[in-house]
């Protein structure tokens, strides 16, 4: 079993130092909706969410509803319970329930990728140590983006702030590139969001619901065109 927490902080350490990156995009998207410096920086703290984070700045900004916002979000971020209870069979059984709960709330992409594919058990200590830098790194970079935000010019911020976009295009293409269920599923998203922006009769939608109606049609197309073969193993 993988118990040791200094193992896991030198395997969060990498994942930490992209997340600093991207917060800092985060920090200063927040602060031009805005959003206070304090409440970006615990939006970061309590969240830990790239996607559903921006999302859910922009519904802010957009003065959508509670409903809306919740409703988004749990489409957005409903991977990471599928991914909680994926991993919850790889956690050792001595991890107690809360440290259950403290790890399924430091559970994202990156660091379920690294700790899924550890041989064997993994145990709290190392589940810590490997949260525990990604957990910072989000956080210092909003902090600094936010506090940027304040301090820089507009000009420089809307040059800084296209690294969003930069950012989602080296998550979506390379995958796009070498499979075409994604590269399917991706055109599908991005045609259903030209209607709602272009069609008269659909530019009244709200943003958070967009993207609900825009994920859940593309998923589900994907899911029953291109469905996942069991691996018999």
């Amino acid at each position: 079993m993988t118990n040791r927490f200094f193992h896991g902080v030198k395997d969060g350490i990498p994942i930490g130092l992209g997340y600093l990156s991207v917060s800092f995009t985060f920090g200063l998207a927040a602060v031009a909706a805005g959003i206070p410096v304090w409440a970006a920086i615990v939006i970061s703290m309590t969240n830990l969410t790239s996607a559903g984070q921006f999302a859910g700045i922009s519904m802010i900004a957009a003065t959508a509803g509670y409903l809306e916002v919740a409703l988004s979000q749990l489409v957005i971020n409903l991977r990471y319970a599928l991914m909680s209870v994926s991993l919850s069979q790889k956690i050792s059984k001595s991890v107690n329930t809360l440290s259950r709960l403290g790890i399924s709330f430091g559970i994202t992409d990156e660091i379920f990728a690294v700790s899924s594919t550890k041989e064997g058990k993994v145990g709290g200590r190392y589940m810590g140590g490997l949260m525990l830098a990604p957990y910072l790194g989000w956080t210092l970079g909003t902090v600094l983006g936010a506090v940027a935000g304040t301090l820089l010019p507009p000009s420089v911020q809307s040059a800084l702030g296209i690294a969003i976009y930069g950012m989602f295009l080296a998550i979506i293409i390379p995958p796009a590139k070498k499979s075409f269920p994604v590269f399917f599923v991706l055109m599908v998203a991005v045609a259903c969001s030209c209607l709602f922006r272009y069609l008269p009769a659909l530019a009244g939608v709200s943003q958070g619901f967009v993207i609900i109606i825009c994920g859940l049609l593309a998923a589900g197309l994907g899911a029953v065109l291109f469905p996942e073969k069991e691996d018999e193993a």
